[in-house]
């Protein structure tokens, strides 16, 4: 199914505008050439549109309707994508930034990178086998890039990551809360007292997961792209596994999980949360000793995502359809989050 479709109503771009822009970044050679603009549909955060002129196809990125500056820092991104830009084979290429001149508000060009997402859907387990495989790596390889030849060293601020980010994500809870959940609050006190600080810095993603990777071909064997850098930072490297294996739903998982955060990597051929967190470390030398604060903090770092989105939604400030059930996803991600600090185990 293709991720592109008609610009929603309300998230219209004029091509008068699009014109304008593109003149200014000098990558459109005729005033007059048609510009055809269509949306990406995939994606819960930024706002991903497709350009195509001139027999040539670039994606502009800007913030949603609404939304607050942190975790949709246009200039962020573009800064880390200029950086990684010829160190690193697995970034879209930038072309265009601009803060508020052209839109009113901060957005950037970058090329469109083709290959295989997998969102959703199942392949055959030996395939899944190549997917994670190919998909770990490329998370490894990105943990253990030089921020100082990089020219990222103070792209970051690595002392007290893991407290302000714990911080940081209760208070965005409380502004974004549609109805009481019991669970979040269990939850923001659990991570609050049980927090982990790590020495261990890198750079990291913060959203890595299948759908933000572009594979070459259906070898599966190498990754093109590397999509969504919003959430980039220097941190803990085990706050960025957290995160991903927030994501990681099994196929053991409450029926209202696997339906709140649907992902590929319930079907057989992937690995279980505790055999990805072993392949990790096996292959980064990281100790993993702390790993369920980790994961109960991916878990709410994901709640507390859909809770703004949703609260976005409710406002009218996006009427994107896809949007309507994430309080539920919301509380469902704060119940595994409760149900797995009980358990003690990740799995």
């Amino acid at each position: 199914m293709s991720d592109i479709r008609e610009v929603l109503s309300g998230e219209e771009i004029a091509e008068v505008k699009i014109r304008e822009i593109l003149n200014e970044a000098s990558l459109i050679e005729d005033d007059k050439s048609s510009i055809d603009l269509k949306q990406f549909s995939k994606g819960y955060s930024n706002l991903t549109y497709l350009i195509s002129t001139e027999n040539k196809e670039f994606v502009l990125r800007r913030p949603p309707l609404g939304a607050i500056k942190r975790g949709h820092d246009m200039a962020r991104e573009y800064k880390i994508l200029s950086a990684l830009n010829g160190h690193w084979n697995k970034v879209p290429e930038v072309y265009f930034f601009d803060d508020t001149q052209l839109l009113g508000v901060p957005f950037y060009i970058m090329e469109r990178v083709k290959g295989i997402i997998i969102r959703n859907e199942k392949r055959s387990e030996s395939e899944f086998q190549q997917i994670a495989e190919t998909w770990l790596k490329t998370f490894v390889e990105l943990h253990n890039l030089d921020t100082e030849i990089l020219g990222l060293s103070d792209f970051g601020r690595p002392q007290g990551y893991v407290k302000r980010q714990v911080s940081n994500w209760s208070k965005q809870y409380i502004a974004a809360k549609t109805k009481e959940v019991d669970e979040a609050g269990f939850v923001m006190n659990w991570l609050a007292e049980h927090q982990v600080e790590s020495e261990d810095y890198s750079l990291i993603h913060n959203d890595f997961r299948y759908d933000n990777v572009v594979f070459k071909d259906q070898s599966f064997e190498q990754i093109n792209a590397v999509l969504d850098w919003e959430m980039a930072t220097i941190g803990d490297p085990l706050m960025d596994l957290g995160t991903t294996l927030g994501y990681w739903t099994v196929k053991s998982d409450p029926g209202f999980l696997q339906k709140g955060l649907p992902s590929s990597t319930i079907f057989p051929g992937n690995p279980g949360r505790s055999e990805l967190v072993e392949r990790y470390a096996l292959l980064t030398r990281r100790s993993v000793d702390h790993i369920l604060f980790y994961y109960i903090y991916g878990l709410f770092k994901i709640a507390v995502i859909a809770q703004q989105i949703f609260y976005r939604y409710q406002k009218g400030l996006t009427k994107d359809p896809k949007f309507k059930n994430l309080e539920s996803a919301s509380e469902g991600l704060c119940k595994m989050a409760k149900y797995a600090i009980q358990k003690k185990r990740i799995d």
